[in-house]
């Protein structure tokens, strides 16, 4: 599965939605099922930075559904086609 780990750019707005947009155009184009964005527990804002930024609505053209990891909340999973 691929994953995205966004604990090494969490300070930087501006990195965190390139990251983001770089890894689903990869992972959808790639072929992916299944990919990863690990914002990690915390305080739960990242979290949230990372659902709004799936939520938007040319962003979900990429992927066919989103949800918390039930065995990690740290972790959001990409479905794919």
């Amino acid at each position: 599965m691929l994953s995205l780990d966004l604990h090494p750019i969490f300070r930087s707005n501006r990195d965190i939605d390139q990251a983001m947009r770089t890894f689903l155009i990869s992972a959808a184009a790639g072929g992916a099922q299944v990919a990863a964005i690990i914002p990690g527990k915390g305080s739960g804002k990242l979290q949230t930075r990372v659902l709004r930024f799936l939520d938007q609505g040319h962003v979900k053209k990429l992927y066919a559904r989103r949800e918390i990891d039930p065995s990690n909340p740290g972790r959001i999973l990409v479905h794919f086609g």
